[in-house]
């Protein structure tokens, strides 16, 4: 069977897709028995791959021909790294979208939501809340939501301790939700997927 596309495994189905940050093939075997739809992986992903045929996140910083080899479906563009760097974010979304990758944009604010609709308009957005001002990660991503467009995905990267915390993302209109391995299981809701 061939992978899928990261977009096509985050977007097809009812409810709210839940993707699990490995580090090992072990790991990522233990994910896709549990449920997940799709990894999110900053090392190994060769070994990764090899073990999975689930879609896979490239959340390193190594390069986007780097995540392309070792068998990633999508790349990970964070705007508040790159946003300053002359055309450096155009033309990472660019050279990840050439290569056949999904372009994954990470904002964690208002301000960075707007550059990246601007600059980019990408197809999938990372939510990221911040503490720092004194909300919950949950609270701050589920406000930046309403802000993107319709049509395009959403993806939050908020910590969950359980099952009601995915279902208020998933009311919310969230598309998929990143979780840490080992409780995959209790947060998918119902029956894993037969894959």
């Amino acid at each position: 069977m061939a992978a899928r596309r990261f977009s096509q495994a985050i977007s097809e189905g009812d409810g709210i897709s839940v993707l699990v940050e490995v580090n090992d093939g072990e790991s990522a075997r233990a994910a896709e028995r549990d449920g997940a739809e799709a990894l999110v992986v900053r090392t190994n992903a060769e070994a990764i791959r090899a073990a999975s045929e689930l879609p896979i996140l490239w959340r390193s910083s190594a390069g986007i021909a780097e995540a392309a080899s070792a068998g990633a479906d999508a790349y990970l563009v964070v705007v508040e790294d790159l946003h300053e760097e002359d055309d450096r974010l155009e033309r990472l979304h660019a050279e990840a979208l050439d290569l056949g990758l999904d372009c994954v944009v990470e904002v964690r604010d208002e301000e960075e939501l707007e550059i990246a609709l601007e600059r980019l308009d990408p197809e999938i957005f990372l939510l990221s809340g911040r503490e720092d001002d004194g909300e919950s990660p949950l609270a701050r991503a589920l406000e930046l939501l309403p802000d993107v467009p319709a049509g395009k995905l959403a993806v939050a990267d908020v910590p969950v301790s359980g099952r009601e915390q995915v279902d208020e993302l998933e009311r919310a209109g969230v598309d998929a939700v990143i979780v840490g391995a080992g409780s995959v299981a209790e947060l998918v809701g119902d029956a894993p997927p037969q894959v």
